[in-house]
């Protein structure tokens, strides 16, 4: 079946008002921050909150970069999770071993192969591209050539493909339009005050785009069918 749908996750939430603005604005996921570098590291107090507040709403993702098993597992005690998501150098055995579908982080530099990604980490979810920055994991607001992102047009598997990196309201739409994404995923492009700080306004108007870029999707495949 082809995909109508661009998914849409607002990752970096750290309030409850935020999260509660994901979901008003009809986005599919939210991510919460676990990496200790992270500028929107969130306590497991209000992350708590945060997931019971959205559960059966929202998709809750957890994001992780090389954690210990046992920070994992702590955040799942606490946490109603629903996707895993690792930026470091974690291996397909070590993402798929918590017992929850994971998405797996690639920074791109150059252009990407989607079986090389597939075959490197078979029991991945998804996998979310992002820009490369030296010495940074993810969340740095750059965008990557979308000429790297790789052919995925007419294949047949469940493996679902999500971009990220410098995408913005004014942006989005083109993104979908161009790169025809599973999903895309947002944090300082729909900030406001500051980073970790959501700008409701932004979300909504950033979800209204990307369904907009769909709809124009529909229409031109259905003026393909009628010719």
């Amino acid at each position: 079946m082809k995909k109508t749908t661009t998914r849409i996750k607002i990752c970096g939430i750290t309030r409850l008002p935020d999260a509660a603005a994901v979901v008003a604005a009809g986005a599919d996921a939210l991510g919460l921050m676990f990496a200790d570098e992270s500028s929107r590291l969130v306590d497991l107090d209000t992350a708590e909150r945060i997931g019971r507040s959205v559960a059966g709403d929202v998709c809750v993702v957890a994001v992780f970069r090389d954690p210990a098993p046992d920070r994992v597992r702590q955040v799942l005690d606490r946490v109603p999770v629903d996707l895993l998501q690792f930026h470091g150098d974690e291996a397909d055995g070590f993402c798929a071993g918590f017992g929850l579908p994971y998405m797996k982080a690639h920074r791109v530099r150059a252009p990407m192969q989607a079986d090389v990604l597939e075959r490197t980490y078979p029991q991945a979810r998804w996998h979310l591209l992002d820009a490369y920055v030296p010495g940074q994991a993810g969340g740095t607001g750059r965008r990557f050539d979308w000429a790297y992102w790789p052919e995925l047009r007419g294949r047949s598997t469940d493996v679902r493909y999500a971009l990220c990196g410098g995408l913005t309201p004014e942006n989005v739409g083109e993104a979908v339009r161009v790169v025809r994404p599973d999903a895309v995923d947002v944090s300082g492009g729909v900030e406001g005050a500051g980073r970790g700080i959501k700008d409701a306004d932004r979300i909504r108007v950033f979800v209204d785009a990307v369904r907009a870029a769909d709809d124009e999707a529909r229409e031109e495949r259905q003026r393909q069918a009628e010719r």
